[in-house]
């Protein structure tokens, strides 16, 4: 009872057949994965998934009593979780980004989307998920948090490999089997709520590439670029009666 609904694209003649039935866009993928990894590693505000609400839920669960609320004259406390950074080691961190230097037309000025003093990253594109999650993350933070954390960071090299220009067939059937055991590692360090639908999708990425081959002809940066083209082309010139249409 629980999927009742089926897809328009099921009542084609050929969609049985697809061995391929859907393309997961790794741009969008990366980047989401990176904002769930990084919003939580330095606890911040609206992008963590160590909410109170998460730790509330470990408390019923009956599990890692480590990470339960703790209670403070008779006020509920969220002490700081283990896989998060301390503030100096945040700002340590940030201040390591603001001084990388990428060659020109490596990647764009990240320095500009970090803000030191309230400890969290603004304005971040696409493309500079990308260029920090395979560059710049294991490198940052391997002397800031425990060991156990720093290991897991092998996304880092999931994602460049996932990406490169040539892939090999073993080598996808290495991170196929890798990424079942960094997400059940990950089970062991981060809470519940810290796996999301875009955790999961990761999964289904190498064999999306042993099927339909390299990802930089299937992913989202060519139809963004152009897109952003064509937005500058655009303007709203109705009159205020008017709509856009119109014009």
């Amino acid at each position: 009872m629980n999927w009742m609904h089926k897809p328009t694209f099921s009542k084609l003649l050929y969609w049985s057949k697809l061995k391929l039935r859907h393309n997961l866009d790794v741009m969008h993928v990366e980047k989401n994965v990176f904002d769930t990894l990084v919003g939580t590693i330095l606890d911040i505000e609206g992008k963590t998934k160590d909410t109170i609400k998460a730790r509330l839920d470990l408390k019923r669960m009956g599990i890692r009593r480590g990470l339960w609320m703790n209670r403070d004259n008779d006020k509920a406390r969220r002490d700081l979780a283990f896989f998060s950074m301390e503030p100096n080691d945040k700002k340590e961190f940030l201040k390591f980004v603001l001084s990388v230097k990428f060659p020109d037309g490596y990647a764009s000025n990240i320095a500009r989307c970090v803000n030191v003093d309230r400890g969290k990253f603004t304005r971040l594109k696409s493309h500079d998920c990308h260029v920090f999650m395979q560059r710049l993350l294991s490198v940052g933070i391997r002397h800031l948090l425990s060991e156990d954390v720093v290991k897991l960071i092998m996304l880092s090299i999931f994602f460049s490999q996932l990406t490169a220009k040539t892939l090999r067939k073993t080598n996808m059937f290495q991170l196929r089997h890798d990424i079942f055991q960094v997400l059940c590692k990950f089970e062991m360090i981060f809470p519940p709520a810290f796996f999301t639908n875009i955790m999961h999708v990761m999964i289904h990425l190498p064999e999306e590439a042993l099927l339909a081959g390299p990802v930089n002809y299937r992913w989202m940066y060519p139809i963004e670029r152009l897109l952003g083209e064509l937005k500058k082309s655009v303007r709203n010139r109705a009159k205020p009666e008017g709509s856009i249409i119109e014009a």
